[in-house]
C-alpha cells in the first residue's frame, strides 16, 4: 500500500478530505509511535512508505523514554493534537488508523507480524482497542451499506 492509497482510505472509512485524513494520521502516528519503544518505531517506519516514514518519524527523538498511557489519555491527546470536537470522534480517528496502519503491516487482525510487536508494547486497554479496530471499521461498513 503506498501514501495516497493508506490516506485516501482513511479519508473515506472517516468521511473527510485528504487533508483531513493527513492531519488525523499524523496525530494519531505521534501518540502511538510515543508509546512503543525507539527500536519498535524504527521497524515499523522500516515498512512504511516514504511520506508516512516521515509522518511516522518527525518529531521522534532516539533517546526518548516510553509514554505509559491509557486509552482515554490517548484518545484525548489525538483529539487534542488533531483539534477534533470530542473523544467520540478522536477515538473513531484512532480506530481508522489503526485499521489501516495494520493492513499496511499485513496484519488482518492486527496480531500478526510487526503489528503483534506494536499491540504487545501497549497498556491493555490500549491492545484491546488495537485488537478491535479491523473488526470495528468492518462492523461499521456493513453496517453502513446495509450487508
Amino acid at each position: 500500500m503506498d501514501d495516497q492509497k493508506f490516506l485516501h482510505e482513511v479519508a473515506k472509512l472517516v468521511g473527510s478530505d485528504l487533508r483531513r485524513a493527513e492531519a488525523l494520521t499524523f496525530a494519531v502516528f505521534q501518540e502511538l509511535r510515543d508509546r512503543i519503544t525507539p527500536r519498535e518505531a524504527e521497524h515499523v517506519a522500516a515498512q512504511l512508505p516514504k511520506r508516512l516514514k516521515m509522518m511516522w518519524m518527525s518529531l521522534e527523538r532516539p533517546d526518548r523514554k516510553v509514554r505509559r498511557v491509557h486509552e482515554l489519555e490517548f484518545v484525548g491527546e489525538v483529539r487534542r493534537m488533531a483539534g477534533l470536537a470530542d473523544d467520540t470522534e478522536a477515538e473513531r480517528a484512532v480506530v481508522t488508523v489503526f485499521a489501516v496502519l495494520q493492513k499496511l503491516l499485513g496484519s488482518p487482525s492486527g496480531m500478526e507480524g510487526e503489528a503483534w510487536d506494536v499491540m504487545s508494547q501497549l497498556p491493555k486497554d490500549l491492545k484491546k482497542l488495537w485488537m478491535s479496530a479491523s473488526q470495528k471499521i468492518a462492523n461499521e461498513q456493513k453496517s453502513k451499506y446495509g450487508e
